[in-house]
């Protein structure tokens, strides 16, 4: 009797502590197990602070994957920020800005990922990925119902916002010419590139100083204006959540589904995909030699027309949204951690951390989303998805900035409906502000 309860016993603790083991793999990092997760990020830090880590794309990349998965993990799971605060998304991003602005990471892997990310061309690589797969995965009827309705939400967007920015100011005791020109212009115009360095030469035609004067102003409203962007993106996800009537839950107009791809997965298909994606984004730049338009834009017009006349064979649609696939779900988290890096400069959103500057670029941020989301219903887009692409990525930092939104918003497919917003979104703040600054000063 004795020597079967010692059996039953023996057994039981087995059992548990099988169980134990099981329960530690069921917790994966990166689609692992966390342990053999943990000995990768072990390898990665070591080959950092010994200073042999490949220079180029494959340090940039293990560093990038590995620690904005990590980040990202962290951010998915503490308390309040994975609710209301962006979660991975914002974690990862200013996770890695602080290991540039406190000197944690080397400054040779800062110049690395930082090269990687912006002459290395990773960013394009991933959103001329997103735009190729998510517009040739549409209803194609999609496209041409939206058609120009889609500006329709754009200027309810900016309208609202300067009226909030306005209010907010005159409240806290801003002139009603920096509540517009010095925060809400830069915040709508379409991030760095394709906003506020334009947006400084504009300026210094107008006004006389250099425009690398007029960078240093607006370049804290548009970082500050592109956290409130994220944070909101997760908050109008939560939204959507408990109000389902308010959300296509990633589909921006009601009445439409996007098509399933009922194709098999194929790696030939996906070598396919990658080959359309870079056709797509290098004919972009091609037309951008000839047209005034930013290439995202001019890429997305032409994947449109792809697809609404059927141009394009099935296997290489169905090979580009696999690969939109693969990329989005691999890539996503390395490239917030290069944002990070690249992009994301605590000291100017740190310097811009008064009260009253902090309230007017929430004011402008909140405005877009109401503004977009209002008109966006009216003209029979789901009110979560036009505030998100119409609203909040008018209010972000451009290309880097959809990334982090649609993430935060969980909405990854809406990559084109936020680069339209961006990029045609940011000419017309551009032409706005030539039209404004006349008329304050």
């Amino acid at each position: 009797m004795v020597e079967a309860a010692k059996k039953l016993l023996t057994n039981h603790k087995n059992e548990d502590i099988l169980y134990e083991i099981k329960s530690k793999e069921a917790v994966k990092v990166f689609h692992m197990p966390i342990i053999w997760f943990a000995v990768i990020l072990a390898l990665t830090i070591v080959s950092i602070y010994t200073d042999n880590l490949p220079a180029g794309m494959i340090g940039s990349l293990l560093v990038m994957i590995v620690l904005g998965e990590t980040l990202g993990w962290i951010g998915d799971r503490t308390p309040i920020i994975n609710n209301f605060l962006g979660g991975g998304a914002i974690v990862a991003i200013f996770g890695s800005a602080y290991l540039v602005y406190s000197g944690i990471l080397p400054e040779s892997v800062t110049t690395s990922v930082d090269g990687f990310m912006t002459t290395g061309g990773f960013l394009d690589f991933y959103i001329a990925a997103l735009i190729t797969g998510s517009i040739l995965g549409m209803d194609s009827k999609i496209l041409v119902k939206i058609g120009a309705r889609y500006f329709a939400p754009i200027i309810g967007a900016v309208i609202v916002a300067m009226g909030m920015a306005a209010l907010v100011g005159s409240l806290s005791g801003f002139t009603l010419q920096d509540a517009v020109l010095v925060i809400t212009l830069p915040i709508m115009g379409g991030g760095m590139g394709a906003g506020a360095v334009p947006m400084s030469q504009v300026y210094s035609e107008f006004l006389g100083n250099p425009p690398s004067y007029y960078i240093s102003m607006l370049v804290p409203a548009l970082a500050l204006g592109n956290v409130f962007a994220i944070v909101f993106a997760s908050l109008l996800n939560k939204l959507g959540n408990k109000m389902p009537s308010l959300t296509g839950n990633g589909q921006l107009i009601k009445g439409f589904e996007m098509e399933k791809n009922e194709s098999t997965f194929d790696i030939q298909k996906l070598a396919v995909g990658l080959l359309a994606a870079l056709v797509f984004f290098v004919s972009g730049n091609i037309l951008g030699g000839f047209i005034p338009l930013h290439p995202y834009a001019l890429m997305i017009i032409l994947v449109a027309m792809a697809k609404i006349f059927n141009l394009i064979p099935k296997n290489i649609v169905d090979g580009a949204s696999q690969w939109y696939q693969f990329v989005a779900k691999t890539f996503t988290l390395a490239l917030l951690f290069g944002i990070g890096v690249a992009y994301t400069d605590l000291n100017a959103v740190l310097g811009a951390l008064s009260i009253q500057y902090v309230l007017i670029v929430g004011a402008v941020v909140l405005g877009a989303a109401i503004g977009a989301g209002i008109v966006g219903k009216f003209v029979g887009f789901y009110p979560i998805e036009s505030a998100i692409t119409a609203g909040l990525c008018m209010a972000n930092m451009g290309g880097t900035g959809d990334v982090a939104v649609l993430s935060a918003s969980k909405r990854m497919e809406l990559m084109p409906f936020a680069q339209i917003a961006s990029r045609l979104g940011g000419a017309l703040i551009l032409l706005l502000a030539g039209l404004l600054i006349p008329i304050f000063l």
